[in-house]
């Protein structure tokens, strides 16, 4: 399978701060989403695919080319959304389309004028009048209106409330079955990826913990709960982290039907992603 961006043995030091050997890939025509707390290294990664930031090692490629090569053409099929993103405030829409199209070839003002009549942007508004929300949504759709190949997408859901996050998220999927496109999608909001994302690739501490489709994660993890007595006679390499709680033990496993078939447990829940993520950073091994 042919990959839309391969990170490979990617650092980047900082005084207080570490990317170590981050390295994973986005198959063509995929929803990949970045997980990781506040401060694990999701932004410092996605400003280094883009060339952002400097001075870091590895490779980087993006659509086959290096992230530092052929630098236009690969502005010209990448789409980004940034979370510290903003446009000037005097602008309006009417503004963002004029400067677009002379900057993007496959610019598609009919596919701008329509998202903004969709999301009830007024195109002779001034960004300043919008709320967050609604300039959160000005970003996302000038980002999918010159046709991208790769979309780079850091918390672009922040701050908009469900229903406009839903309309956001069924953008994405139509973008990914007319356009042949592929997303690398950073979200605190683990339960859009739950619903949307064929990958899941967790970052902590610098470091990439795990980077798996999203059927594995969700059917093969599991969460066994248990008193001190069983916890004691699970053997290490049949778990992963666990957590102590004044009920008793939760166990993060990979293979919660394996799992069963050796321990006399009778509860493993279904994990979601926000589950994965607190055993992972808190808990113990």
């Amino acid at each position: 399978m042919e990959n839309a961006l391969e990170i490979k043995n990617l650092c980047k030091k900082y005084d207080n701060f570490e990317l170590k050997n981050v390295t994973f890939n986005l198959p063509k025509g995929m929803i990949m989403g970045f997980i990781g707390e506040n401060g694990a290294g999701k932004t410092t990664t996605i400003k280094a695919i883009l060339d952002i930031i400097k001075s870091y090692s590895g490779e980087i490629k993006i659509l086959g080319l290096d992230n530092k090569a052929n630098d236009k053409k690969i502005k010209e099929d990448i789409g980004v959304v940034l979370d510290d993103m903003f446009f000037p405030e005097i602008l309006t829409p009417n503004d963002i389309n004029n400067t677009m199209k002379s900057i993007y070839k496959n610019w598609d003002t009919k596919m701008f004028y329509d998202y903004l009549k969709e999301f009830s942007l007024l195109p002779n508004k001034q960004i300043k009048t919008f709320s967050k929300g609604m300039q959160k949504k000005l970003e996302i759709i000038t980002s999918l209106s010159h046709h991208p190949k790769l979309l780079i997408l850091d918390e672009p859901t922040s701050g908009l409330d469900p229903v406009a996050r839903a309309e956001i998220i069924d953008i994405f999927q139509s973008i990914l079955e007319k356009d042949d496109c592929s997303i690398l999608l950073s979200s605190h909001i683990t339960t859009d990826l739950e619903h949307i994302a064929d990958y899941i690739t967790f970052i902590n501490n610098g470091e990439i913990v795990l980077s798996k489709t999203t059927d594995e994660l969700l059917d093969n993890y599991g969460i066994a709960k248990c008193k001190e007595t069983e916890f004691k006679k699970i053997a290490k390499e049949d778990y992963i982290k666990y957590k102590k709680n004044k009920y008793g033990y939760e166990i993060l496993v990979p293979d919660k039907k394996d799992f069963k078939t050796k321990y006399d447990i009778s509860i493993i829940d279904k994990i979601t992603l926000d589950d994965l993520m607190v055993l992972m950073i808190k808990g113990e091994e």
